[in-house]
């Protein structure tokens, strides 16, 4: 009998059992794999700042001929390794280029982490909008004219945040993004946190990277599409829009003091990996994804997003590799398809939401994973009825959800919010008032309501269903999503 306190023993127990990931990290626990090889026993290199071996706060060894290195096969001008994930980057991102008290613009469907810079650093921000991939009820696209207006009537935006890709595999037109920004004399940030395989698919069926598309900052989370470790992440820079000495202070100050050497080499060891051997290896990882979604064109209840969504709702390309399954002419809602990969197939996916479910599929999966989530597919498919009850709700949430089409007042900052006096009151009486927390489903963490926002009708029958659903909401100090704090002042 294991005990269930002892995480290592559970640990242990799941990777002997049959489930299989289609979720991050990217590695999918196949460490008998070639990209593995050179890899050891986490022990045996797990060390401090010792003769030899350098300091990522003042590297002028091994880590910072690495990092240039590394710059060097991204054609940045500067490549930084982060240990405490992508979150840090987009942390020092913001610091670096928005001064105290300023403002940025940024994509409201930004990570919560982007949502934390702007609280730290007591900035305003404005927000500019995806458009709507109607039929599937995603986030599309930032159109290019948006980001021109906004830049136009916001004259003191000081740099400017957009998520490309999307948790869902949208992306942006980040080349004349960036040409608009730079027009105004500003820095594009982009957080592509889900397109650090980008790098090395170009030409094989992928996205190109923000990094070639001309954007001054970019995130890519290593730990969540190649083989390196979770918490690995690396930022880009180049150089003209960006103070590199202020992004350097800030890029020490949110990374830990103690950072693990097994991390860094997992960096080091996957970039070296994909500068030798990606470009093969995203080309029969992109022939394995057509031929997986060849055997699943002939769904009739569930549906895929496929490329076909190019040129609409601002969407410029589609990351091929994020499986987006679609419940809604099914009788099934996202949670409930989510689950029943779980409990009867073994497959666990990313993410749900409403009414669709996203499995991540990397270079590292193998041909039974890819066959065993086939062959539940089509099952479920044949038995999945059409024009339920549940999936025109599901479509009606998902397109207030993920088009914002209730898009929250902004009362005040979230810096203000957060520090002032709140109360707490229960979320149905909470209608018109300021919220003093953030309410989102994580994954993928993108604010439904945030901080200086109120809380409009809508958005609390919108929290409310989402939580009768068993999507994860969580942010409320209420684990029980029953109460919510609200500012004082504001609230009387």
């Amino acid at each position: 009998m294991s005990d269930n306190r002892n995480l290592l023993e559970r640990l242990k127990e799941y990777g002997r059992s049959d489930f299989y990931p289609f979720h991050m990290p990217g590695h999918k626990r196949q460490w008998e794999e070639s990209f593995c090889t050179n890899f050891t026993n986490p022990f045996s290199v797990d060390i401090t700042e010792i003769d030899g071996f350098d300091n990522l706060h003042h590297p002028q060894g091994i880590l910072k001929e690495s990092m240039e290195w590394a710059a060097n096969v991204y054609k940045s001008d500067r490549t930084y390794y982060l240990v405490n994930g992508s979150s840090c980057g987009i942390l020092s991102a913001i610091s670096g280029t928005v001064s105290r008290d300023g403002t940025i613009l940024m994509s409201r469907n930004c990570h919560k982490s982007a949502f934390h810079g702007v609280f730290l650093n007591n900035l305003r921000s404005e927000y500019i909008y995806p458009q709507l991939i109607r039929e599937f009820g995603l986030q599309g696209g930032i159109l290019p004219e948006d980001m021109e207006w906004m830049l136009k009537n916001n004259p003191d935006v000081e740099a400017v945040l957009v998520v490309s890709p999307t948790y869902d595999g949208i992306v942006s037109d980040v080349g004349k993004l960036a040409d608009i920004v730079h027009k105004f004399g500003l820095p594009l940030i982009v957080d592509e946190a889900h397109g650090a395989h980008f790098s090395f698919g170009e030409g094989q069926g992928f996205p190109v990277s923000a990094i070639e598309l001309g954007a001054d900052v970019v995130i890519q989370s290593l730990h969540k599409t190649l083989p390196s470790l979770t918490q690995t992440a690396v930022m880009h820079v180049k150089s003209g829009y960006v103070d590199m000495d202020r992004l350097d202070r800030y890029v020490h100050m949110y990374q830990t003091s103690s950072p693990s050497y097994v991390l860094l080499a997992s960096i080091d060891n996957c970039i070296r990996y994909m500068a030798e051997n990606g470009s093969k290896c995203m080309n029969e990882f992109y022939e394995r994804i057509m031929e997986l979604r060849e055997g699943l064109k002939n769904l009739t209840c569930l549906k895929i997003l496929n490329e076909q969504v190019r040129g609409q709702s601002g969407v410029y390309d589609v990351d091929l590799s994020k499986l987006v399954i679609s419940t809604r002419e099914s009788k099934y809602s996202g949670a409930e398809l989510d689950h029943l990969l779980r409990e009867d197939y073994h497959l666990e996916m990313e993410m749900c939401g409403t009414d669709y479910v996203t499995a991540i599929l990397t270079m590292a999966d193998t041909g039974e994973g890819f066959k065993r989530l086939s062959q539940a597919l089509l099952e479920i498919d044949s038995t999945a009825g059409k024009g339920s009850e549940i999936c025109s709700g599901g479509r009606y949430l998902a397109a207030g959800y993920d088009n914002f089409k209730f898009r929250p007042e902004c009362r005040t900052t979230i810096g203000k919010s957060m520090d002032s006096r709140r109360r707490k009151v229960l979320l149905n009486d909470a209608v018109d008032l300021v919220s003093a927390e953030f309410v989102y489903i994580y994954p993928p963490g993108i604010p439904i309501i945030a901080p200086g926002e109120v809380l409009k009708k809508e958005l609390i029958e919108l929290i409310a269903a989402y939580k009768n659903m068993k999507l994860p909401v969580q942010g409320l100090e209420d684990e029980k999503i029953e109460h919510i704090y609200v500012m004082d002042e504001l609230a009387e």
